[in-house]
């Protein structure tokens, strides 16, 4: 591998603020989002570049993106536009970087177009990016299945024997999935306290996050027809950072027999910028390996594991700052997201454009690299230190969490910017 001191510079655009090696959103990133401002106009799809968001809309007007993306960036979620293909995809991603780099000179050299196309990311209001019809939650870390295995059954048995067999996963509840900065209110439901003869009906005790990523379907399939594994990319649009918020005491006493229900229905929050797979393509790497090797459908004949670095930082209530309390990173995952749409759809299940699969709580090997709560304060035994003289087991009111994730380049970051949420209190009980 070459030595990264001796590539050459980063390629630059004409937009100082994106070229800053700090930068989420440089010119090899250009992830799209939702956004709306405060001059009346509505929902459209835009792109992040530096501190500016590029509209779209007023791009396509001016005839400046590829015929046949035409009509789709006057929309409130990128479903139309990342239904016209990869092919699409591609070639809109080639014309903004050749506009956001000066190679095209219209929109840098014209200035009534840059002030009607370019809007300030602090004017702008963002919004969930896809309209998302199915939601899909994978258990795919091995660390984190190991960890609550040796938690809640058999330390020396952590794995169930299906585990290193197929990617676990279920199905969640699409319509709750909420973008960056909306408020997660404390679910109310059944716990089963372990002095009591039968479950009580009360707040959730025990809230906790999980961090976990998240990818796009960018393609539908044929009911009735499973996708191959090597079919993967033409199907995966980008990915965004997720927390899928977790009742703990609520899932301990409704998972068996047939796992999450309430606990983990209430809430799941994404962040607003879906970052292509193809600003992704630098940073896919091998994948980890696996034994027993899987059956036929799940092998994989290229890399599909990606190098993204993840934190979690925790504000609780009444701190002026949010505190880092994890850090590790995608690229261990066991089960890849190839994977895990071959498995989705090996069944005959037709998934379609802006459905939304969830990794499963990413987690290390180390104390500091775990994904959840659940597993730094090990369910509550022991608190973790959040600063200023503050513990936390789990997730109190008021509290916030901030997740970010970031892949390294030369001299440049491909960043997901943030999703957050702060805790509201449960609902009253009648």
């Amino acid at each position: 591998m070459q030595d990264s001191s001796m590539q050459s510079a980063p390629a630059q655009s004409w937009i100082e603020s994106a070229n800053r090696a700090d930068c989420d959103f440089p010119l090899q990133n250009l992830p799209y989002g939702i956004f709306s401002t405060a001059a009346g106009q509505g929902p459209r799809v835009g792109v992040a570049i530096g501190d500016r968001i590029v509209d779209l809309s007023v791009l396509d007007q001016a005839g400046l993106l590829p015929a046949e993306a035409a009509g789709t960036f006057a929309s409130a979620s990128l479903n139309a536009f990342i239904g016209r293909g990869r092919p699409v995809w591609q070639q809109t991603r080639r014309r903004l970087t050749a506009l956001l780099s000066g190679e095209d000179g219209r929109l840098r050299d014209d200035a009534a177009l840059r002030e009607r196309a370019l809007v300030p990311m602090s004017a702008a209001t963002l919004h969930l990016p896809v309209q998302i019809g199915g939601y899909t939650d994978f258990y795919s870390s091995r660390e984190h299945a190991t960890n609550v295995g040796r938690m809640f059954r058999d330390p020396d048995n952590a794995l169930l024997p299906n585990w290193l067999e197929i990617p676990i996963g279920y199905n969640g509840r699409a319509s709750s999935v909420v973008v960056s900065g909306t408020p997660v209110r404390r679910p109310n439901g059944q716990i089963k306290l372990p002095d009591q003869p039968r479950p009580l009906y009360g707040a959730c005790r025990k809230l906790d996050y999980e961090l976990e990523m998240g990818f796009i379907v960018g393609k539908e399939s044929t009911l009735g027809e499973p996708v191959p594994i090597d079919a993967a990319d033409d199907y995966l649009f980008g990915m965004v950072v997720l927390n899928d918020w977790s009742a703990r005491d609520i899932q301990q006493w409704e998972y068996v027999p047939l796992g999450p229900f309430n606990s983990k229905s209430f809430a799941t929050s994404i962040s607003p910028w879906v970052v292509t797979m193809d600003a992704l393509e630098p940073f896919r790497r091998d994948n980890p390996e696996q034994s027993p090797q899987p059956l036929p459908y799940l092998r994989q004949s290229r890399p599909n594991a990606y190098d993204i670095q993840l934190e979690v930082g925790l504000r609780p209530s009444g701190a002026q700052a949010a505190r880092r309390i994890s850090r590790t990173s995608f690229r261990s995952m066991y089960w890849t997201m190839a994977q895990q749409l071959a498995h989705h759809t090996v069944s005959g299940c037709n998934v379609r454009v802006g459905d939304l699969m969830a990794s499963g709580t990413i987690s290390g090997t180390e104390a500091d690299s775990y994904g959840s709560l659940l597993e730094l304060t090990r369910n509550g035994a022991a608190p973790l230190d959040v600063g200023d003289g503050m513990r936390r087991a789990f997730l109190e009111d008021g509290d916030e969490v901030v997740m970010r994730g970031w892949c390294e380049g030369a001299g440049y970051r491909i960043g997901f910017g943030e999703v957050s949420g702060r805790i509201l209190p449960a609902a009253a009980i009648e």
